[in-house]
């Protein structure tokens, strides 16, 4: 009986799915418009609790936003190699994937909470590393830890926003773990500039503890609870995060419904990714971060200053500051039209920008090889990197993320979006580490073979990737099932 209802469900045919199809929270505004004191609760909670996560979010930015500035200072205290320097840079790319491929099992096991605690801790002992270095060991293996840190959060903390947020603000809130990111980033950028290279690694300390301060005082994710048979917890959690005042019988009992239902299935391994009712939802995500990583995104961010001078700049500095200051009113725009336009148009918009971008990029070194407009040639070199992150910010950086925190089942959440995850950071190495070989080879081929993706990147959202504004997790997830 209980297989069999299982099955109607993974159909989308099951009797409570007509259920799911009301609103999510619409008994609760009912009750919660009847004491407006409950409704600001509402708010104010999911408000902080996502502020607390997406402190994660910022020292993720950070200490990848940390080599970029301290290039030149590191190397000459500590006397490093271009050989070494690279090994540092890189290998927090290492750490992040063995991150991701853990990150799944333990925001399951412990909690995303718990999961959170220990990124943080993580990214402080690199920090403190990094701080006391002499050499390049200890150099190392902080960067390697931190990058270990960050690839915890990068799965756990767009999981909890979206476990979290009612359904009309989940995409707004979740598209905050991308701009805090390029926040966090962009702050390394410009601090980096004017403090030393050990100072900037104290300061990575600062979102960590107000990470770990802040958990004292947020609710774990419901859904979570709910899986654990936390019963009491859940609904004082749910409770939290919805009101005081407000009615959440429709919505617990939705929730523990599709609990309930998952607790007849068997535990999810590897090989189940591959079951056919999953595989859309795998394709989806896989499919989102593969695009995201070679339309060039961590190439052209991590050497745009080294991209400006080839273009003809005598120095890159000013772009650099450009290119780090408009990351964030971009990233602002896409999470304010998340909610309204919706996920696919925000994708098209911006693979078609950041193909735009690309193509402009790699048409100003063609000229400049061909010895035409050289006066133009720079400018339009920064032109084009500019609108591809312009462009990347408002869809293509925080779009990925959110649609990966909503489609997959929360039993097979934990495996599929470790995956998810181990993609992007495989995806980020691999174009970070050929992107000077590839500008050796032709400056020209490498920004039009990124132009060539990003093209790609707008017939796969248009013919693979749904739609999930305005739906609960359950709705978006047996429908993609069915």
């Amino acid at each position: 009986m209980a297989n069999d209802q299982y099955k109607d469900l993974e159909n989308g045919i099951e009797k409570g799915v007509d259920d799911l199809q009301k609103p999510l929270i619409q008994q609760a505004k009912c009750v919660v418009s009847e004491g407006e004191s409950g409704k600001n609760d509402s708010i104010w909670m999911v408000l902080l609790s996502t502020f607390v996560a997406v402190c994660g979010s910022f020292e993720f930015g950070a200490c990848v936003g940390y080599s970029a500035p301290t290039q030149s200072a590191i190397r000459h205290d500590l006397n490093l190699s271009i050989a070494e320097y690279s090994m540092f840079g890189s290998i927090i790319t290492i750490g992040a994937m063995i991150g991701a491929i853990t990150s799944g099992k333990i925001a399951d096991l412990i909690g995303r909470k718990g999961a959170m605690r220990i990124s943080a801790v993580f990214c402080i002992t690199g920090w403190l590393a990094v701080y006391f270095s002499k050499g390049t060991w200890s150099l190392d293996m902080g960067r390697f830890s931190t990058g270990y840190g960050i690839g915890i959060f990068s799965f756990v903390v767009p999981i909890f926003i979206a476990e979290i947020a009612p359904k009309n603000l989940r995409g707004g809130l979740a598209t905050l773990n991308q701009l805090m990111i390029v926040c966090g980033a962009s702050t390394a950028y410009l601090l980096g500039t004017v403090i030393t290279w050990r100072t900037l690694a104290l300061t990575g300390f600062l979102p960590c503890i107000f990470l770990l301060v802040g958990l004292f005082f947020i609710p774990e994710s419901p859904r979570w609870l709910a899986k654990m048979g936390l019963q009491k917890e859940f609904e004082l959690a749910l409770h939290k995060l919805r009101g005081r005042d407000a009615d959440v019988s429709q919505e617990s009992a939705d929730i523990q419904a599709s609990i309930d239902t998952l607790q007849y299935l068997p535990k999810a391994r590897i090989i189940d990714l591959f079951n056919r009712k999953y595989t859309s939802a795998v394709i989806i995500g896989v499919g989102l971060m593969v695009f995201q990583q070679f339309g060039g995104i961590n190439g052209i961010g991590f050497y745009a200053s080294e991209t400006f001078v080839a273009a003809g700049f005598s120095s890159g500095k000013l772009g650099t500051i450009a290119y780090a200051i408009i990351q964030v009113p971009i990233t602002v725009v896409g999470a304010i039209l998340m909610d309204k336009l919706g996920r696919r148009p925000l994708l098209m918009i911006s693979a078609s920008g950041t193909f735009l971008g690309s193509f402009l990029a790699g048409a100003s070194f063609f000229l400049k090889g061909q010895g035409l407009l050289l006066e133009w040639d720079p400018v339009l070199a920064v032109s084009g990197v500019l609108i591809y992150i312009a462009s990347f910010s408002v869809g293509m950086g925080p779009v990925p993320w959110v649609i990966m925190s909503e489609i997959f089942p929360i039993h097979m959440k934990g495996l599929a979006g470790s995956l998810v995850v181990l993609v992007n950071w495989l995806g980020a190495w691999a174009v970070s580490y050929t992107f000077n070989f590839l500008m050796s080879w032709s400056s020209t081929g490498t920004f039009m073979l990124y132009a060539g993706f990003c093209a790609l990147t707008v017939l796969f959202v248009v013919k693979i990737v749904p739609e999930t504004k305005g739906k609960t997790l359950e709705q978006i997830q047996a429908s993609i099932n069915s």
